[in-house]
């Protein structure tokens, strides 16, 4: 028997008995991807959901769980960790969860897509936000003890429970976070502007808590750990005074590092950094649908509230185009 032949019967068995099939692949398990999840549901669609991190949430949850949402129908203020938990709730045999799994490849066959070689799927919807992100990591030489007492993700508040905590940054994650850990413990919040790029309301909502010291303009010059502690040295930015603190943990707000480029070697357009789509949410690929931070079109807003929206616009389209002979039930009342 020739290697080619082999080939094919190796194929031919793997398509068979490993290649796992679905109707809907969702890409990005954020609020948006696991609300798709939760409205591909409502229609019968048996879908797959792939997330990089090892936990399903994306920002919201790894970045600012206790963030008020304040933009989220029928909802005048919820966590964001309690959205991304109801959504999760939500969430049923019919989806099944893949986390730790970057999706590298889409290629198109007939009706179908293969990803990376192991999921057989009719359509794909693509809720991946910014971009998979990286946290902008602290600019020192810092040795593996201190390492472990520096935060870029809060898994479990608990940890600091009863500890002094330094905060870098100047963002919404800066300033939510000192708001946040600054009713209970103490803060030092270090910025290397005077201004901050968070909001006004929490910023003001942090200047009235008498646990949190604001320290601007400074930048970090060495760190290190004394007596189980971290010593940490700042310059003031624009001279060459220096000022020393004393705290348990840090927790790093410098941003993160996302794009959506990678989209690209799939055949997805961009239009800059964002995935073109049109009013039904289609990319240029027939099948391929784009939803939520992910896209861009003219007049669109960057809230959660848009992305849900855009949801319901793809899944809708998807069953008219998987099931043409159907009748669609559009409304939920009528399910």
């Amino acid at each position: 028997m020739t290697t080619f032949m082999l080939k094919l019967i190796y194929q031919y068995f793997r398509e068979v008995f490993k290649i796992k099939k679905f109707d809907l692949a969702i890409i990005g398990a954020g609020p948006i991807g696991l609300f798709s999840a939760n409205y591909a549901q409502l229609h019968n669609l048996k879908s797959v959901l792939f997330d990089s991190l090892n936990d399903i949430g994306g920002q919201p949850q790894m970045l600012y769980p206790f963030k008020q949402i304040r933009d989220i129908p029928a909802y005048p203020s919820i966590s964001a960790e309690k959205l991304i938990q109801n959504l999760k709730d939500g969430i049923n045999q019919n989806t099944s969860i893949i986390t730790n799994h970057s999706v590298k490849d889409i290629s198109k066959k007939e009706d179908y897509f293969i990803i990376d070689e192991d999921y057989q799927v009719k359509t794909v919807i693509i809720a991946t936000g910014n971009g998979a992100f990286n946290p902008k990591k602290l600019p020192l030489k810092i040795s593996p003890k201190v390492e472990d007492k520096i935060n870029y993700f809060i898994k479990d508040p608990k940890q600091f429970n009863n500890k002094t905590i330094a905060i870098l940054g100047g963002g919404d994650s800066a300033l939510d976070w000192a708001a946040e850990f600054g009713k209970t413990n103490q803060i030092k919040l270090i910025h290397r502007r005077e201004q901050f790029r968070g909001l006004e309301a929490t910023l003001e909502e942090i200047k009235n808590l008498k646990n949190v010291e604001i320290i601007t303009p400074y930048i970090p010059k060495g760190l290190e750990l004394v007596d189980n502690h971290l010593k940490l040295n700042f310059k003031k930015v624009g001279d060459d005074e220096n000022k020393e603190i004393a705290c348990d943990e840090i927790i790093v707000a410098y941003g993160f590092k996302a794009n959506n480029r990678f989209v690209k070697k799939w055949g997805i357009e961009l239009n800059g950094t964002k995935i073109a789509v049109n009013s039904a949410m289609q990319t240029n690929l027939s099948g391929i649908y784009a939803v939520g931070d992910a896209v861009d079109y003219s007049g669109r807003v960057p809230i959660i509230g848009v992305g849900f929206g855009e949801v319901q616009i793809a899944i809708t389209d998807i069953m008219r185009k998987l099931f043409p002979e159907k009748t669609l039930t559009i409304h939920s009342t009528s399910m």
